[in-house]
């Protein structure tokens, strides 16, 4: 089992730059999709018995790109074999594919991944969707679980999208400083959406999904290489790591959920959590703010309280506030009725919730919160209520069992 996860985590990291060189080689973004996960195949079967490559990426696009040739290949019965230089030069070997895969290749050919995924053709849902699907290898279930819209709904929306790049003819070359700062903002809402996929699981699957959160803050890292000046980009960041220095606090033993005020705060990453409390005081210094410094900001209050009964409550209703401006949502306005519940009491929060009903009805942390607020004041009938629709909606078994305990306590 411990072999299985190790394989498993091992291709998801190693997915974005894999991907990207069989792109750059074939620029076919079908094949070179379907070359890795032919080689993701061939390295189940055989990294168990042989062990680990010395260089898994180099691995995996060696034999991904043999695939393809082959693949290549059979197509040309059919039609006529393009020159051998325009697929690639197939004489060197893996050692020499590792040893052509520095830094600066990297960054290249995810960057070109990622803007290609996020090309201007496609409707920003379908930009998002598609590199969520190419770039980290999401499912089409948890791709639509992110966006809250049926499986069938995600699959066409991804298909529509890559037939629509290859109909546009999408140059597969690293756009310039202009066309790049246009895209910015597509490519730092897909990496959050990554991260959340990854923040967001079961604590009994969340050592299996950390590397997502941990892929898209190092593509958020080279995209502030990139766009050293963009404070936003310094705020997702920021916002990443001050989430993610929590992770070893929100599960106990058993894989059950533990609310922020009741976490062991000496096992937060205190390191994590100073370079993201840096890149935050830096982003704001720049006085342009934007939705993921504020998100950033009050996440650096929860940070810097050393006990649950120091976080500055105001202060974040305030940030909330101006979130509610910057990017309205019931979403954002439910995480604000949290904050007027320790300021005002459960009755004003409620206030605030009851109206989100009709747009919350499928969300399963508004009926969670509602619940719990119905608890505080008493009222056990609508509160059982509502804790039995969200355990209905809940999508993994650390939610529901939250919620159970809430259940409990009524009783």
């Amino acid at each position: 089992m411990e072999k299985a996860r190790w394989i498993g985590t091992t291709l998801a990291a190693a997915r974005p730059q894999a991907l990207a060189a069989l792109l750059r080689y074939f620029r076919d973004l079908d094949l070179a999709e379907e070359a890795f996960q032919e080689a993701c195949l061939k390295a189940i079967r055989t990294w168990p018995c042989n062990g680990p490559p010395r260089d898994a990426v180099a691995w995996l696009v060696f034999v991904g790109r043999n695939v393809a040739l082959d693949t290549v290949r059979r197509q040309a019965r059919q039609t006529g074999m393009p020159p051998e230089e325009v697929l690639s030069d197939t004489s060197d070997a893996e050692a020499e594919v590792a040893e052509r895969m520095d830094g600066s290749h990297y960054r290249d050919d995810v960057l070109r991944l990622l803007f290609i995924c996020c090309h201007p053709d496609l409707p920003a849902t379908q930009q998002i969707a598609l590199a969520l699907r190419i770039v980290s290898g999401l499912s089409v279930r948890q791709i639509a679980r992110a966006f809250l819209v049926s499986e069938a709904a995600m699959e066409q929306r991804i298909t529509r999208a890559k037939a629509r790049i290859a109909k546009a003819d999408v140059p597969f070359e690293t756009p310039g400083a202009v066309e790049r700062a246009q895209r910015l903002g597509i490519v730092a809402a897909m990496l959050y959406l990554v991260f959340n996929e990854g923040y967001s699981a079961a604590g009994d699957t969340s050592a299996a999904r950390e590397p997502l959160c941990e892929e898209a803050i190092r593509l958020a890292r080279l995209l502030l290489r990139l766009f050293p000046s963009e404070p936003e980009i310094m705020g997702l960041t920021a916002l990443m790591l001050l989430q993610h220095a929590r992770a070893a606090a929100r599960f106990d033993k058993g894989g059950a959920v533990i609310l922020l005020d009741r976490q062991n705060r000496r096992l937060w990453n205190r390191p994590m959590i100073a370079e993201g409390l840096a890149l935050l005081d830096k982003a704001i210094r720049h006085h342009r703010p934007g939705p993921y410094q504020v998100q950033a900001a009050i996440a650096a209050l929860h940070a810097r309280a050393e006990q649950p009964e120091e976080t500055d409550w105001a202060e974040i209703d305030l940030l909330y506030g101006t979130l509610e401006i910057m990017q309205p949502s019931p979403v954002v306005t439910l995480n604000r009725a949290v904050a007027i519940s320790k300021l005002r009491g459960p009755q004003a929060a409620l206030a605030m919730v009851e109206p989100l009903g009709d747009k919350l009805a499928g969300y399963f942390h508004y009926h969670g919160v509602r619940g719990a607020l119905l608890m505080q004041l008493g009222r056990t009938a609508e509160a059982r209520e509502s804790f039995m629709t969200a355990i209905s909606l809940a999508t993994t078994a650390a939610e529901a069992a939250h919620i159970r305990t809430h259940l409990d306590a009524l009783k």
